[in-house]
């Protein structure tokens, strides 16, 4: 078994979220051979040097389901891009690029976060190619502390605030891009959160069947894909 999350957006402000997601890492993770998070699965994250006691402990939660033998994958998101190898070493997991190539039940799978599909919102765009170069991110890194969580402060709230403001389909995947970058990577399986809009969508690449799985965010209830040989399923279950 398989098991696909993301958008967690884990804060200590939402102990409801971080409380199910515990349970789901003590009750259903143990039983898959791994475990894919793509993505945004903190709500912020300004550095590993700034791990708070609240993220360590998240930590060392996964590093205890990485031990007890399920293999643990990170992508970046948009809230989350500059985890680093030093969280990822405490918490056990391994970190993706995005995308990444996968093989999941005998398929070959395009695992992405889902924001770079987006190329309608040209401002976000132009800020994520600047926010994710490595100059940019060097600079970043070595701010004080201080000036990287107001920088984080308001570069959420621009985001919340302009998302309000744009039309759904601006903020939404760009739809020919996603037969366009799954025909490059050779996939008929394209598999990413980001939108908070779970479904699984039909399309062709190439003149072949293939399908866009949409994961969903854990605000009002959780949701993850669970991958079992032949059965695919993409579920919802409540926080509580």
């Amino acid at each position: 078994m398989i098991l696909l999350i993301s958008d967690l957006h884990l804060e200590q402000e939402r102990p409801d979220i971080s409380r199910a997601f515990l349970h789901f890492l003590h009750s259903r993770a143990p039983q898959a051979e791994a475990l894919y998070i793509l993505g945004d699965f903190f709500e912020v994250w300004v550095g590993d040097d700034a791990i708070t006691p609240f993220q360590r402990t998240i930590a060392q939660a996964l590093r205890e389901l990485s031990d007890s033998g399920t293999k643990i994958y990170l992508m970046h998101g948009n809230r989350d891009f500059m985890i680093g190898k030093a969280f990822c070493r405490e918490a056990g997991c391994t970190l993706l690029t995005d995308p990444s190539l996968v093989e999941l039940a005998g398929e070959q799978v395009l695992l992405m976060h889902g924001d770079s599909l987006c190329t309608q919102d040209q401002a976000y765009m132009r800020m994520r190619r600047w926010l994710r170069n490595p100059l940019s991110l060097f600079i970043l890194r070595n701010l004080p502390l201080t000036t990287r969580h107001k920088l984080a402060r308001k570069l959420r709230n621009e985001s919340r605030a302009q998302t309000r403001m744009k039309a759904s389909d601006i903020v939404d995947v760009t739809l020919a891009e996603v037969p366009r970058i799954m025909a490059a990577h050779g996939v008929h399986t394209l598999i990413h959160g980001h939108t908070h809009r779970p479904a699984t969508h039909q399309l062709q690449v190439n003149g072949s069947p293939a399908r866009r799985i949409v994961l969903g965010d854990w605000d009002q209830q959780g949701w993850a894909l669970q991958i079992d040989g032949p059965d695919w399923q993409l579920a919802p279950f409540p926080l509580g």
